[in-house]
């Protein structure tokens, strides 16, 4: 089973930036396609982006399209998800998600690991 290592969100001020990352370990099957989602109380867990396990294929949520990059280091099967011009509605724990061989889905489904997830806050 893959672990998924999520970096430490944070707290900003609204316009401001913060980056995530995502690393895996213990993948022993092959290359991994690596994506965010984000969840805040009382909502279903959202989209925000995923790349590809060949680093061809991004897709960005339409919520922060935009603000919002994603990018991966293949070798050290790290994404990292930069946030830039952040809004209060931002505000979510986010969580990395993984698909071997898989093309940055929006859809929860075509992750079969998960991280613990990140608390992200961004202030008025």
């Amino acid at each position: 089973q893959v672990q998924l290592i999520e970096s430490r969100g944070g707290a900003v001020q609204a316009g401001g930036s913060l980056r995530l990352s995502c690393a895996a370990s213990g993948n022993t099957l092959g290359p991994l396609s690596l994506a965010w989602f984000r969840q805040t109380p009382g909502k279903e867990r959202e989209f925000v982006a995923g790349i590809s396990y060949t680093g061809g294929t991004i897709n960005i949520g339409d919520s922060v399209k935009g603000r919002f990059t994603i990018s991966i280091d293949i070798a050290k099967e790290t994404a990292y998800l930069q946030m830039d011009n952040l809004k209060p509605e931002d505000t979510a724990v986010y969580t990395c998600a993984a698909a071997l061989y898989g093309r940055g889905s929006p859809v929860e489904r075509a992750y079969d690991d998960w991280g613990q997830g990140t608390n992200v806050t961004v202030f008025p």
